[in-house]
């Protein structure tokens, strides 16, 4: 079974070329889907990667920081 049911529509000699050019359209509609979806997915790890950085970079900061009070 497909996860997503597809439309029925005739098959026959003549509607061959008909057939064919739906087919695409759908494997196309699919594939772009999918392209979407893999766009967002590196866009959130793109996002995570930024907040980790920042976050290493605020430890380290901070760590500076304490070294800067301790001394005093």
């Amino acid at each position: 079974m497909a996860e997503f049911p597809m439309p029925p529509f005739d098959c026959a000699p003549g509607l061959r070329l008909s057939t064919h050019e739906k087919v695409s359209q759908i494997q196309l509609q699919s594939l772009e889907r999918r392209q979407q979806q893999l766009e967002q997915m590196l866009e959130r790890l793109e996002r995570r990667l930024w907040f980790t950085l920042y976050g290493v970079a605020a430890v380290i900061l901070t760590r500076v920081f304490q070294s800067f009070l301790a001394v005093n």
